[in-house]
């Protein structure tokens, strides 16, 4: 289930006390039968939600309507934050989450504040495959949400491990892949949770960067190691129509720019290298003018005046040892 309908469905939950799935649809504008999916989805996750059968029944709040949601314990506070917090990306969660955390019992609410920050969701793709979940995970976990320092064993991509202290500040996800976002004595790291050895709690206290905010530092993240990945920027100015085109060839290689008077667009195309870009670029033919840098400008004339030479005029490409071959 979407974790701003969890949130919402518990906030619906605290302040009736009762509803039917009905009810709940109405609610949210979902389906009865979503709705009743999302209620056996929280029950299913440890939340004390419970269906009452018969008339007059449907899904209660364990505790009543009480607005403290004393049914709640430290636990399964912990887990509904944990679960909620990578989805909370929108204004509209954000603000269910801040209610929610003073809805708690104050000996709930710090914990249940770390555990909304401590992991982001990342969906766009690196990597392939679906991955049982890394097997130091929860140790992490626990460790960023009681902000405590790890001594953490960690296997390099070289085969040697190595053993140093860390100051879990959050884990990310993406396409199902984990890793630990962390400040070291080199300052902040990224580890791939499924390299991690073993993690040793320690007795000292986490030191959290003033204003850390994990969704922008893995941001900061992403865009570093694409970077690297696809060193060579390409600006390009186009029509709407091949800029679609574009989106489709390079995905998130391409970050759309201004619109000029003439409704034309500029955008940033990332690739391997300069010739790289060029050669995808050279089946759009004159869609498109390349703004900078020269020498991809120079990869396309390049590539034109070859087809040129082995097609121009309408002749015959030369036949080739392969093309005899099939001929033979």
């Amino acid at each position: 289930m979407r974790a701003d309908r969890l949130v919402a469905a518990l906030l619906v939950l605290q302040s009736r006390g009762q509803v039917t799935a009905g009810e709940l649809a109405l609610e949210l504008e979902v389906s009865p039968r979503t709705a009743r999916r999302d209620l056996e989805g929280l029950a299913m996750a440890g939340i004390p939600v419970y269906s009452q059968p018969g008339r007059g029944g449907g899904w209660r709040l364990l505790g009543g309507s009480r607005t403290d949601l004393s049914g709640l314990t430290a636990a399964e506070a912990r887990t509904l934050f944990l679960v909620a917090g990578p989805s909370a990306a929108t204004p509209q969660v954000k603000a269910a989450l801040r209610k929610l955390v003073q809805a708690l019992p104050s000996s709930f609410r710090s914990e249940a504040e770390s555990a909304a920050g401590a992991v982001v969701l990342d969906p766009s793709n690196w990597d392939h495959g679906r991955l049982p979940p890394p097997r130091h995970l929860d140790a992490l976990q626990q460790a960023v949400i009681d902000a405590v320092q790890v001594k953490l064993g960690y296997g390099r991509r070289d085969g040697q491990r190595s053993e140093r202290i860390v100051h879990p500040l959050g884990l990310v996800v993406k396409n199902q892949v984990w890793y630990l976002v962390a400040g070291t004595a080199e300052g902040q790291r990224t580890f791939r949770v499924s390299r991690v050895r073993s993690v040793e709690r320690t007795d000292d206290a986490v030191q959290r960067p003033q204003g850390f905010d994990l969704a922008a530092a893995w941001r900061a993240i992403v865009t570093s190691l694409d970077e690297r990945r696809a060193p060579a920027a390409v600006h390009v100015r186009t029509d709407a129509e091949t800029l679609d085109i574009l989106r489709y060839m390079f995905g998130t290689r391409l970050v759309k720019g201004p619109v000029g008077a003439d409704g034309r667009i500029e955008a940033e195309i990332r690739g391997h290298s300069e010739e790289a870009v060029a050669r995808q670029l050279a089946g759009l033919g004159g869609r498109f003018d390349v703004l900078s840098p020269p020498g991809v400008q120079r990869h396309l004339a390049d590539i034109g005046r070859t087809l040129t030479a082995h097609y121009g005029d309408g002749k015959e490409p030369a036949p080739t040892a392969e093309s005899a071959r099939g001929h033979g």
